[in-house]
């Protein structure tokens, strides 16, 4: 168990490096929100989970301002002390935000501060092999998050990634690790369902 955890430690390490060299044009960042929209279906009723870019992630404002204008619900998430299980709070081009655990931004929180329930999770992720599944951050976030949620409807967990952060070999996987239902890059999309 130890061996696997230092191994993904070291791919963790080493996907952030390789990542401070990625980034998209303003072509493949609209070839990347298309790919999206032609795979993942939302409607006026969805629930979208989105999370602001932190260290060189994929840029997710474009995708969340069409999600916008298409009259989805955009939440982001908030990190809850004492649990892995992520809360969110619906965003729009109007609110507020704070900077929070792990310098992620999301909405203030106060007394009037109601959390959704979403349908689709947008994840960030370090890599991704072709089973879908996702080298994370090693928190564990994500994967209680999806975990939890998964318990009591039929969700889509959506990774955005560069191109670039494809394995060409499996990646480690531990029970508790959540694979993606899709992978969408600026190439095309992987449909894992």
């Amino acid at each position: 168990m130890n061996d696997l955890k230092t191994n993904k430690e070291t791919m963790r390490t080493e996907a952030k490096r390789a990542r401070l060299l990625l980034s998209l044009d303003i072509g493949e960042c609209k070839t990347l929100r298309h790919h999206f929209f032609f795979n993942i279906e939302t409607n006026k009723n969805s629930v979208v989970a989105a999370y602001l870019p932190i260290d060189r992630e994929i840029d997710t404002t474009p995708l969340i301002d069409e999600l916008l204008d298409k009259g989805v619900t955009v939440v982001l998430p908030v990190v809850q002390k004492n649990s892995r299980i992520l809360k969110f709070v619906e965003f729009t081009n109007d609110t507020e935000l704070t900077s929070g655990a792990f310098g992620v931004c999301h909405p203030l929180i106060n007394e009037n501060t109601e959390y959704l329930s979403p349908d689709i999770f947008i994840v960030p992720l370090l890599a991704f092999d072709r089973k879908g599944c996702r080298l994370g951050f090693g928190g564990g976030y994500y994967d209680a998050t999806l975990a939890h949620y998964k318990k009591d409807k039929d969700v889509v967990a959506v990774g955005l990634a560069y191109a670039e952060q494809a394995c060409l070999f499996n990646l480690p996987s531990e029970k508790h690790d959540i694979k993606m239902d899709y992978i969408i890059t600026q190439q095309g999309a992987f449909d894992f369902t």
